[in-house]
């Protein structure tokens, strides 16, 4: 459009100069040319508007809304009307206590009161979209600043309503994912309403304060010793079981020696021994006998 205007002011610079004297007015007739010109290619390229992959955008003239949207690609348009663009990717808002990791400088965390009166700071991230469809909606009714508007109040007011329902260790525990899903439930429900769509909650920290951490490091640390030492009883006991069936073992073995041996097998079993020991290569001379028997020499000569 400023290149239609621009044409517009040499056409009347090129008026002029036709009712000036010479020699400005043998100018006048090129100059008219040139500003029409101008102003024919101001028109036309105005009329033509390219919409970027991932934006959407929304008409207006003289101050009011459009109600139909321009997707991507190339459209042909009014060249009085001004065209709003909205980006219709995926976007993320964090607030986090870290400086470097949020839209805001500086501290941003969320600090919440929970249900037994204990400060709790959360760090969220919320992932959400515009609403193609309604893009003239947001346009007229809340603005282009629906970050500030809309989706920083409305997250962390659902953060603060939905925590005092819960205890510190619940939330940082137990509770954490009851806790975003209810989150989601409700941010879902509010961004709806004004043309947004919320795709994911991300509560990505919970900080609980010096003393309850101590606290709750102290019990874990508790039940992992308490875990210890049952195992260590465990193996006590599989321990004691395993020598007590040892025990049994060698006393029964005794008892069938006690009653099953005769002095026939005994006398047998000992020259079995006695004749490895005389095969063997350190052996010299073995002299086997004594009682009623005869004695027998092994020699390895």
């Amino acid at each position: 459009m400023f290149i239609a205007i621009l044409g517009i002011i040499v056409l009347i610079v090129g008026m002029v100069l036709k009712r000036s004297p010479e020699p400005g007015s043998r100018f006048g007739g090129t100059v008219t040319t040139v500003g029409i010109v101008i102003i024919a290619v101001g028109l036309l390229l105005s009329m033509i508007k390219q919409i970027d992959a991932g934006k959407v955008g929304v008409q207006t003239l003289f101050g009011r809304v459009q109600d139909n949207v321009l997707e991507s690609g190339l459209h042909i348009i009014n060249p009085l009307v001004e065209v709003h663009l909205f980006d219709i990717q995926t976007q993320n808002y964090t607030m986090s206590a870290v400086s470097s990791e949020g839209q805001k400088e500086g501290d941003d965390a969320i600090r919440v009161l929970s249900s037994d009166g204990l400060e709790v700071t959360i760090d969220l991230s919320v992932l959400y979209k515009v609403n193609p469809s309604k893009a003239p909606y947001i346009l007229q009714n809340i603005g282009e600043d629906y970050i500030e508007k809309i989706v920083r109040p409305v997250s962390r007011t659902a953060i603060r309503d939905n925590a005092v329902n819960y205890q510190a260790v619940d939330l940082y525990s137990t509770k954490r994912q009851e806790f975003q899903d209810k989150i989601n439930r409700t941010i879902t429900e509010s961004f709806s309403k004004r043309g947004l769509e919320l795709q994911q909650i991300l509560v990505r920290n919970i900080s609980l304060p010096a003393s309850v951490k101590a606290s709750i490091e102290s019990k874990i640390n508790a039940e992992q010793d308490a875990q210890k030492m049952q195992f260590v009883l465990q193996k006590e006991r599989q321990e004691a079981d395993r020598k007590r069936v040892e025990a049994q073992g060698i006393a029964d073995y005794q008892k069938i020696l006690s009653t099953g041996l005769s002095d026939k097998q005994l006398i047998y079993e000992s020259i079995k021994a006695q004749k490895e020991i005389a095969l063997s290569p350190n052996a010299k001379v073995i002299i086997i006998g004594g009682g009623k028997g005869n004695p027998i020499m092994l020699s390895d000569k």
